[in-house]
């Protein structure tokens, strides 16, 4: 049963660059003395995201696994790189992201506080399961939740609609949480509270619906939520 409006009662989470560190996956597996080992990650990520939205947008889904490697050869002949068991590697640790020291910490106090927890993500579920395994945190979320569940990326209202369906909870009682900036906005667009994890002192996006708060990492969020619902 929907309950009504009475604070925010759970944390839905991004997880890519939200709970887990994407921006190392190419170092250690290029060791090539010629390749910008971060120019590499940057064109790879900019394309799985690029890749991500024109499929949404033009109805040509598969899932963020093959974007992710899509994306990947890209960036492989952009660098000049024919090596297929180098993009093989690189894939597979994807599967093995490192969780930011702050999230561990922050996914403890929620649960003492009594606030469920749940990943939102595009990946897929083969991929969530694998990286939140590899960092021991399983037990601290309630649902995995991947957009291959609605067919479609974010930020197609359907994916965040998951959250709500699936917790059974208003959108306004659940806070939203991501260090993507186009995720927070988008995702305070369709209805949730939101916190915008700005990891990387990023500017402020000129889209409408601005998030409700902002932190510098994770430490902070407790805090905010708890503040927030006193105002309520």
């Amino acid at each position: 049963m929907i309950e009504r409006p009475s604070g925010i009662r759970a944390c839905v989470f991004d997880a890519y660059g939200t709970l887990f560190d994407v921006r190392n996956v190419a170092v250690g597996v290029i060791e090539r003395p010629d390749v910008d080992s971060k120019a590499f990650f940057d064109i790879w990520r900019a394309k799985q995201l690029e890749y991500s939205w024109l499929r949404a947008i033009t109805g040509h889904h598969v899932d963020f696994w093959q974007v992710t490697r899509d994306a990947l050869d890209y960036a492989l002949e952009s660098f000049g790189i024919s090596e297929s068991t180098l993009g093989s590697a690189m894939m597979d640790a994807y599967l093995r992201l490192p969780i930011f020291p702050d999230v561990l910490p922050t996914l403890e106090q929620l649960r003492a506080s009594g606030l469920r927890r749940a990943i939102l993500s595009n990946g897929t579920a083969h991929m969530l399961g694998g990286i939140v395994a590899h960092a021991g945190v399983t037990e601290h979320f309630e649902a995995l939740l991947s957009v291959e569940e609605v067919g479609i990326f974010k930020p197609h209202p359907r994916v965040y609609a998951l959250a709500p369906e699936r917790l059974s909870l208003p959108a306004e009682q659940i806070c939203f949480v991501s260090s993507n900036g186009w995720d927070a906005w988008s995702a305070r667009a369709f209805g949730f509270r939101v916190v915008w994890c700005n990891r990387h002192a990023q500017p402020r996006e000129r889209l409408p619906s601005a998030p409700d708060g902002e932190v510098a990492d994770l430490r902070d969020l407790s805090a905010w939520i708890n503040t927030f619902n006193k105002m309520v």
